[in-house]
């Protein structure tokens, strides 16, 4: 009998690891969820530093981006497959590149499902404490989140460090950090997202003041 419990423990034992979910396979949940988002809008809002921009972002796959921005007023990304397009109006100025959708619109198009591929490509993926969601900082009251850690694993990427904070219901990504190789924080919270709403290609097609001064390639040249 004083063995009874052990046994029982033991026997029970790969019955309760068949429940635990490993941070690698919880993202892949995450981009399974990415996955089936053919397209989505949502308030965001960008901080770096004592710096934040707010704004609408919209997005739809594969690759088309475009954020428009209340701070500061009427700046605008547009992305819609092949140009990066940014108007800055405090200087009447258009920032016009052509690229490949590859290159997307910037570290916001990191949640997305191609910008999950390529975290899980280039990171190692960590819970920063284990799956239990959390409160979410600054979030709602009663907002919570599972916190991820990713580590760069390829020299190549901007940013040495990544945190996902993903909604433990939908699986949708809630705010997103990023630690640059300089130790700069750049903060992506996304509120109200609506996905799957039909969103047209006109809405990434932004039509230019007549009156502001384009520069093209501002990039680098094709």
């Amino acid at each position: 009998m004083k063995y009874l419990a052990l046994v029982l423990a033991l026997a029970a034992a790969p019955l309760a690891a068949q429940d635990i979910v490993t941070a690698s396979q919880f993202f892949d949940q995450v981009a399974e969820r990415y996955a089936q988002v053919e397209d989505f809008s949502a308030s965001l809002d960008i901080t770096a530093g004592r710096e934040t921009m707010r704004g609408t972002i919209y997005f739809k796959s594969p690759s088309n981006l475009r954020v428009d921005f209340t701070e500061p007023a009427d700046q605008v990304i547009a992305f819609d497959g092949q140009t990066l397009t940014v108007y800055i109006p405090s200087y009447r100025a258009i920032l016009s590149q052509t690229t490949d959708a590859k290159a997307g619109a910037g570290s916001a198009n990191l949640a997305t499902r191609e910008g999950l591929k390529m975290m899980k490509r280039s990171y190692g993926v960590a819970f920063e404490k284990d799956p239990t969601p959390v409160p979410l900082e600054g979030g709602a009251a009663d907002e919570t989140a599972v916190v991820l850690v990713l580590t760069r694993t390829m020299v190549s990427e901007g940013f040495k460090t990544i945190k996902l904070y993903i909604s433990p219901d939908t699986k949708l990504i809630r705010r997103m950090e990023g630690w640059t190789l300089s130790g700069e924080l750049l903060r992506f919270d996304y509120r109200g997202m609506k996905i799957n709403a039909g969103i047209p290609n006109s809405r990434f097609q932004y039509d230019s003041p007549a009156s502001a001064n384009v520069y093209n390639n501002f990039l680098f040249k094709n």
